[in-house]
């Protein structure tokens, strides 16, 4: 979900594993020279969507080992999930919709939240939790945790816990 910690995490966990980093929002902004925001002014959700997935497609596309922060609601489509769940070990970086809406606040650049943050998460977290929690080999709260101790978690659980890591 936004606002979980993917990119900050996914960078830090990418570093440390000497991969490449990918964010799928970044990956959209590249390709359509649009903020995601301005993709949704202009175009709306289903165009967002749709680049959404082609940058998804891309970064699972890539010949060398890398570090993926996709976008939350990538998880809608069910080819993405199929495709999310055949390339890798998924880490769901979990936290509850209100501990969203504080790291989100004020959402001007999420279209997704712009009139009601905490209800939109709240209503986003229902759709989209059980999608989450099918699709991650690893799940980890991120709430009171250091971005370093979720990436020791990260590289623990790939390194030795989870056989599907």
């Amino acid at each position: 979900m936004m606002g979980a910690g993917k990119t900050t995490v996914g960078a830090a966990l990418a570093a440390r594993l000497g991969r490449t980093f990918l964010d799928s929002d970044r990956q959209v902004e590249a390709r359509t020279g649009q903020t995601v925001a301005e993709i949704f002014a202009a175009r709306g959700e289903p165009a967002f969507r749709a680049e959404e997935s082609a940058a998804l497609a891309d970064a699972l596309a890539s010949p060398q080992a890398v570090v993926v922060a996709a976008a939350g609601g990538t998880v809608l489509d069910p080819a993405n999930r199929a495709a999310i769940k055949s390339a890798g070990c998924v880490v769901w970086l979990r936290a509850a919709p209100a501990v969203l809406a504080q790291r989100v606040a004020p959402g001007d650049h999420r279209p997704l939240l712009a009139s009601d943050p905490a209800g939109s998460l709240a209503r986003l977290d229902g759709v989209r939790r059980p999608l989450y929690a099918e699709l991650a080999d690893v799940t980890l709260d991120v709430e009171g945790c250091s971005v370093d101790a979720l990436v020791d978690k990260i590289v623990k659980a790939v390194a030795t816990e989870d056989p599907a890591c």
